[in-house]
């Protein structure tokens, strides 16, 4: 069954009070879980890392250099050859999103991406860095420009719609993620309570490949629009 909270929401908590007695406020769950994320990023990398060969390389290995380079080439297909520059940013994004929608696997664990402020956090973040990177790549007279549209009698007209369809990214690329990752994770909660011994296996494989799919999206889209931040000097 779904439990509202992660096994860790209470003794991380009880520490923290130990710890402090000002504060009344306990630390979200959804924060306990991303910082969870982070801690097993910086061992997991670093130790696979430590692995890496060129003459026996592993199993694991090979699955990195599959990914790695399948990012790449999306890279270079949406962005441009300027795209290699973006793949420790989207490999981020990519590395966060997809273990943090893992945790949904673990009943007694909670995925942050299921939690709005945790989405919303991500798309921000996405949002900040293409529009600074396109500022960046062309200044920001030439980078507003692209928002008045090609006729400049009808800039007047077209900048604030413009401008309204840039920051509805941080609503979309937020929204998207949270829904579907809350839904998948209610859904699969309810069935696995309903039929516990039926569709464990069946309902882990369909919440990996939702796992997958929506950090997908989420780093299909960043690239999108970091291609469309900086396509001037591009062109």
């Amino acid at each position: 069954m779904e439990h509202e909270s992660s096994i860790l929401y209470g003794p991380v908590n009880a520490l923290w009070h130990s710890v402090q007695h000002r504060y009344a406020w306990n630390i979200p769950d959804h924060v306990i879980m991303a910082l969870l994320v982070l801690v097993i990023s910086s061992i997991v990398f670093p130790l696979a890392s430590r692995r890496i060969s060129r003459d026996n390389p592993s199993g694991f290995q090979h699955l990195l250099e599959l990914v790695v380079g399948g990012v790449k080439d999306l890279l270079h297909d949406i962005v441009g050859h300027h795209g290699d520059r973006y793949l420790y940013v989207i490999g981020g994004f990519m590395s966060f999103i997809f273990v943090s929608n893992i945790f949904g696997l673990f009943f007694f664990l909670q995925p942050p991406t299921s939690n709005v402020n945790t989405t919303f956090a991500l798309s921000l973040s996405a949002f900040l860095y293409f529009n600074v990177e396109g500022i960046r790549r062309q200044g920001l007279w030439h980078y507003l420009k692209h928002f008045a549209g090609p006729m400049p009698l009808l800039a007047p007209f077209m900048f604030p719609i413009e401008m309204i369809g840039n920051f509805a990214r941080i609503l979309s690329l937020g929204m998207r993620l949270f829904g579907n990752i809350l839904g998948e994770h209610t859904a699969t909660g309810i069935f696995m309570g309903m039929l516990p011994f039926v569709l464990p296996w069946p309902m882990m494989g369909l919440g990996i490949f939702g796992a997958f799919l929506q950090t997908f999206v989420f780093i299909m889209l960043t690239m999108v629009y970091i291609s469309g931040a900086i396509a001037a000097e591009e062109h």
